[in-house]
Order: C-alpha cells, then sequence, then structure tokens
C-alpha cells in the first residue's frame, strides 16, 4: 500500500518558565514557536470522494491543531501544575492573562509528548500521527517521532 507524508507549519507564541532550572530558563519568559505536524496515510482513491487524491485535507489537520494546540498556547504562560508555579499561576490568572497549568515540566520536549497525544486523538482512521517538529528558537528544535514511540 502507498503511503504520503503531508506536513503543516503553525505558529504561536507561549511564555513559560521551568521550575527548579539552574539557568535563566527558571524565569517566564517567551518563545515564537514554530510547529510543524506530519502526519502519514494512504491517499482517498475514490472519484466520488470531494477529498480525492488526499491523505488528509490541509484544511481538516489545520483545524485540528489549531484547535488542540494554537488555540490552548497561544499567548499563554505555561506553567507547570505540580511544582510552586501553581500560586504564581494563580497570581497571573488573577490579572485577566492566559494560563495553562501542566502536569509535567513545560520543555518543548514535554509540550511535544503532549501535543502527539492531542493530535493523535483527533486524527481520522487511516491517517496517523507520524511526526512533530517544534522549534523553541531559530536554532533550537525538539523532535518526536512515532517509530521511537513503540
Amino acid at each position: 500500500m502507498k503511503k504520503i507524508r503531508i506536513t503543516k507549519h503553525f505558529d504561536f507564541e507561549t511564555a513559560h518558565a521551568l521550575y527548579g532550572y539552574d539557568g535563566k530558563c527558571k524565569n517566564i519568559h517567551g518563545h515564537s514557536y514554530h510547529l510543524f505536524v506530519t502526519v502519514i496515510g494512504t491517499p482517498i482513491d475514490d472519484i466520488n470522494n470531494s477529498k480525492n487524491g488526499m491523505v488528509l485535507d490541509f484544511g481538516d489537520l489545520k483545524k485540528i491543531v489549531k484547535t488542540q494546540i494554537v488555540n490552548a498556547f497561544d499567548h499563554a504562560v505555561v506553567l507547570n501544575q505540580n511544582s510552586p508555579h501553581l500560586e504564581l499561576a494563580k497570581t497571573i490568572d488573577k490579572h485577566s492573562h492566559k494560563v495553562v497549568l501542566v502536569p509535567y515540566q513545560p520543555t518543548s520536549e514535554n509540550m511535544l509528548f503532549d501535543f502527539a497525544e492531542r493530535i493523535k486523538s483527533q486524527l481520522p482512521q487511516n491517517v496517523s500521527l507520524h511526526s512533530l517538529k517544534l522549534n523553541e528558537t531559530a536554532n533550537s528544535y525538539a523532535e518526536w517521532f512515532a517509530e521511537d514511540q513503540l
């Protein structure tokens, strides 16, 4: 069976702080994240289907990632809910700022594990998440590959 990978790129701005970190990133700071989402599947082979020839309509992939990731994390402060940063989050939230509490240290690596689960849960049965790439800066990124999770 012939498989094809398609990739869509997303941008969002997020601030975070790494509790217990021994460098500057222990302070709240932000990044212009670039997320590349790659899915794999067999293109639809049905001339009566409006999506004929597509693995997944790019518009459908956009809806999934925008809903699950971008809308949730864009212009938010992401903090570990299992750390003393929970008190900081409550203070920030009181001032009407968007806070996302996560059950992990909000590193690019851990964010990708989270993003993978959120995206996989929304994909159609015939399409699989192949990989994610998250650029935190212009020259630093983390990658998640489905084959590494077996």
